[in-house]
């Protein structure tokens, strides 16, 4: 048996290991690449703001649209929901370009005599498209809400898995 350099040894399980996930996704009606990217998760630092404008109102639930700039552009929807006088939640929608993400935050509130801030967490719980496999939890959530006509600006920033 000839010797092998760990160089040359990795190099064949390399190879061998996408042999293996082009074979296995034959049989499974999956794509290689399909299968390859499942593989090869990729994380991304999520840092977003959104400047959001009401777009209706149902008892203590904002309902906002607006434009998100960051990490990703897009549009952005915000469901706001006031449920004490001192927590919120939210679920934001961000629809960039090939896909959407999803997701849902708590945090507490405090009213102002001008506006009224919110900060707490946030996690990711779906998407499509290119962010179909998008996830991540800890986040950051907090933004303002201006009394005089509800407008609403988000931040939004962690970690995503995709």
């Amino acid at each position: 048996m000839p010797i092998v350099s760990p160089r040359t040894a990795l190099a064949a399980a390399v190879v061998s290991t996408g042999v293996a996930v082009a074979v296995a996704s034959l049989g499974s009606g999956v794509a290689p690449a399909t299968a390859a990217r499942a593989i090869e998760a990729r994380s991304f630092s999520l840092k977003e703001t959104g400047n959001l404008r009401m777009t209706s109102k149902h008892e203590f639930t904002l309902n906002e649209r607006g434009a998100a700039s960051g990490t990703i552009t897009g549009v952005i929807y915000v469901h706001l929901t006031v449920v004490s006088t001192s927590r919120v939640t939210a679920e934001v929608n961000i629809y960039p370009r090939g896909g959407s993400i999803t997701g849902y935050g708590t945090a507490s509130y405090h009213r102002g005599s001008e506006t009224a801030t919110f900060s707490g967490s946030a996690s990711i719980s779906r998407g499509t498209g290119e962010y179909a496999h998008a996830h991540g939890s800890g986040l950051s959530f907090s933004g303002t809400i201006a009394r005089s006509d509800d407008a609403i600006t988000v931040h939004m920033s962690g970690t995503v898995s995709d």
